[in-house]
C-alpha cells in the first residue's frame, strides 16, 4: 500500500514559533512512519523554508535545527500539482505532497495565510480552512460570530491601537464606564495567552493596553468571569465530536503563557471537577461554537463554568491548538480514547475528506 506524503509545517513568524517548535517535535515523533512519507517543513523567524535533513526531533524545541548540514531550502509551491520544492544547487526537485499539518500557532500560520497557500496550491490540509481559521484568530470577530449565535460569553468592548495613541484617557474612561475592575486585556489576533493580562486599576489598564497594542491594532477587552477555566477538544468535519471537558487550574491570577509552557504551576483535571450535566453542556456549547464559525479538523474551544451559578460561559476557540507532550487538546481525546498516535491519523484523514 502507497504511503501518503505529509509535510508538517512548523516555526513560522510569529510570537508563537518556540510553541510550534515543541508541538512539531511531539507530532513527528507520534507519527506512524509505516504509515507516511514524513517531510518536515521548518519556517525561521526570518521567514526561511527549509526541509528538515535530520531525524532527532528534540532539536526543534532546543533550536538548533534550522543550522543542520543535511538541511535543503525549500518552499511549498501555490502552483498546482507542485506540490513541494526542493532546492539542491541549481536544480529543484519536485516532492509531490498529499496532504499538509500546518503545525503553526498564531500569526502568518494559524490565521488563514497558510490556509490561503494550500487552498491554491490545492492541498488538502489538517484543520480549518482560509474564513474559519481568520475568524476564530481574530477574538473580536469570534465575538461577533458568537454573539450573532446566540452563545453565552463575556461582555467586551474593541479598542484600537490609534485611538489608544491619539486619546488614551478617553479609551480609560469608556472601558471603565462599561466594566468593574479586573478586566482581561488580549490582542485581538494572538494565541497561547501571548500579550493577555488581567488589569486591577487604571495605571495597570493603561500598561496592559499598551503592551497588547504591540502586538496587534485591535485589542479586546472583557469583563472578568469568576468561574473555572474548562476546555475541549472537537474533532470532526460534517459531524464534529466533543472530548471529555479539562480543566485547568493556572496557580496564577490566569492561565497565561508562562503558566502554559514555561513553570510548572498550572494543574490539569481530566475530567473537568464539574458536575455531569454541566460537562455536557459545555460539550454541547463547544459543538455549537464550532459549527457556528465553520470549523473543520480540529479546534479546542474553551470555557468558564461559574462559581455562583454554574453558567456556561464561553471564552475563545483555538484553531490549532498546542500538540505538545503536555497539551490539551491530545490530553483530552487520550482521556476519551483515543490515543495521541491515532489522533494524528484521524486528522490526516480528516483533511483528505475534503
Amino acid at each position: 500500500m502507497k504511503k501518503l506524503s505529509v509535510c508538517i509545517l512548523f516555526g513560522g513568524i510569529s510570537p508563537e514559533h518556540e510553541v510550534s517548535l515543541r508541538s512539531a517535535e511531539s507530532v513527528l515523533n507520534n507519527l506512524d512512519q509505516d504509515k507516511y512519507d514524513i517531510f518536515p517543513v521548518g519556517i525561521t523567524k526570518q521567514g526561511r523554508w527549509i526541509l528538515f535533513g535530520g531525524t532527532d526531533y528534540h532539536m526543534l524545541p532546543a533550536g538548533t535545527w534550522a543550522e543542520l548540514e543535511a538541511n535543503r531550502p525549500a518552499a511549498l509551491s501555490p502552483v498546482r500539482g507542485q506540490g513541494l520544492l526542493i532546492f539542491e544547487g541549481d536544480c529543484v526537485v519536485q516532492q509531490q505532497i498529499d496532504v499538509v499539518f500546518p503545525v503553526l500557532h498564531g500569526e502568518n500560520g494559524e490565521d488563514g495565510s497558510v490556509q490561503g497557500l494550500l487552498q491554491l496550491a490545492g492541498l488538502p490540509c489538517v484543520g480549518p480552512r482560509v474564513a474559519a481559521s481568520a475568524a476564530c484568530m481574530d477574538k473580536t470577530m469570534t465575538k461577533l460570530v458568537a454573539d450573532h449565535a446566540g452563545i453565552r460569553q463575556a461582555a467586551w468592548l474593541l479598542v484600537t491601537a490609534s485611538a489608544l495613541k491619539n486619546n488614551p484617557e478617553q479609551v480609560l474612561s469608556q472601558v471603565e464606564a462599561r466594566f468593574e475592575y479586573p478586566v482581561f486585556i488580549k490582542p485581538a489576533g494572538t494565541g497561547s495567552s501571548v500579550g493577555v493580562a488581567k488589569a486591577k486599576n487604571r495605571e495597570a489598564l493603561l500598561t496592559a493596553l499598551e503592551h497588547a497594542a504591540k502586538y496587534d491594532s485591535k485589542i479586546l477587552v472583557e469583563e472578568f468571569i469568576n468561574g473555572a477555566e474548562v476546555e475541549v477538544a472537537v474533532l470532526g468535519n460534517d459531524s464534529p465530536a466533543a472530548s471529555i471537558c479539562g480543566e485547568i487550574d493556572s496557580g496564577t491570577e490566569f492561565y497565561d503563557y508562562e503558566a502554559k509552557y514555561i513553570s510548572d504551576c498550572a494543574q490539569l483535571y481530566i475530567p473537568a471537577r464539574i458536575e455531569d450535566d454541566r460537562a455536557e453542556e459545555v460539550r454541547e456549547a463547544a459543538i455549537r461554537v464550532y459549527r457556528a464559525m465553520g470549523c473543520r479538523g480540529l479546534s479546542r474551544v474553551d470555557f468558564f463554568v461559574t462559581y455562583d451559578k454554574g453558567e456556561v460561559v464561553f471564552n475563545e476557540i483555538n484553531t490549532l491548538p498546542g500538540f505538545t507532550s503536555i497539551s490539551m487538546y491530545p490530553k483530552l481525546f487520550a482521556a476519551s480514547g483515543i490515543p495521541y498516535s491515532q489522533l494524528l491519523d484521524q486528522l490526516l484523514e480528516l483533511a483528505m475528506e475534503d
